[in-house]
């Protein structure tokens, strides 16, 4: 029997999301430390929030919703700890991308694909083309992404199209800056949120998060639920964001 529901609760549950959400998952192999396991079962429980809170972003209403895969710097881990967060990758493509599907979210991998077997690339362009035109979420999983690399190969790229005649430095803007990026198409985030109690953005979306708002969360990322996701967005709708401005009186 259903008791009475809590108005603080149906508050935030009516309130305005938003538009972009960006996740720092962080904390995998500490919640595995914490209870005697493999740091690979850590990485597992991480994908069945990955599989959680994609799931209830969607219910929620955000548009999109960004998570921190696999940086470019995590290749300096143990050889075995990458293999199976490869492997993580490629079962979450094969296991889930028919229910992402239907339910109507999009795809997209933003970082290097160069450095990645074949196989990878396959999946990850087999999930990009089946979703490309669903519209319900857009989610952006960064793998194998670092944010000064996506810079420096966006300079790279615009200082070819200047040496080939085909850009006029004169006419560079911010704008000429952002389409050269991973997430060209993509609105900024709006709110960014690392869980496990660090406090840094750790190489992620470095130029999209200029304005964006923090929350830190104290939580490990397996333990993140949807009730902790909606805590962060109450969180950011008490922020006053003035982008530079002063505040209206």
């Amino acid at each position: 029997m259903m008791g009475r529901s809590d108005p603080a609760a149906n508050e935030t549950e009516a309130a305005p999301v938003p538009r972009h959400v960006a996740i720092i998952m962080d904390g995998n192999r500490r919640w595995a430390a914490r209870r005697h396991l493999p740091r690979q079962l850590g990485h597992r429980q991480g994908v069945e929030a990955v599989r959680v809170i994609t799931r209830a972003a969607g219910e929620m209403g955000i548009g999109y919703l960004t998570l921190y895969g696999f940086s470019s710097e995590n290749w300096n881990r143990p050889a075995d700890e990458v293999s199976d967060l490869m492997g993580l990758l490629k079962l979450f493509i094969r296991r889930d991308l028919a229910e992402l599907h239907h339910n109507g979210v999009q795809v997209r991998i933003i970082g290097d694909r160069e450095h990645l077997d074949d196989d990878i690339v396959a999946l990850i362009e087999e999930a990009e083309q089946l979703t490309r035109n669903n519209t319900r979420l857009k989610l952006i999983i960064a793998f194998n992404y670092g944010g000064q690399n996506e810079i420096t190969s966006a300079v790279r790229r615009i200082a070819h199209e200047v040496k080939e005649g085909r850009l006029d430095p004169e006419t560079i803007t911010q704008a000429t800056v952002a389409a050269h990026l991973d997430t060209a198409g993509i609105p900024d985030p709006d709110l960014i949120i690392r869980t496990s109690g660090e406090k840094r953005l750790s190489n992620f979306l470095l130029w999209q998060s200029a304005y964006a708002e923090l929350v830190f969360s104290d939580v490990y990322w397996p333990d993140f639920s949807p009730d902790h996701l909606k805590q962060a967005i109450a969180e950011f709708n008490l922020r006053d964001r003035r982008f530079g401005a002063v505040a209206a009186p």
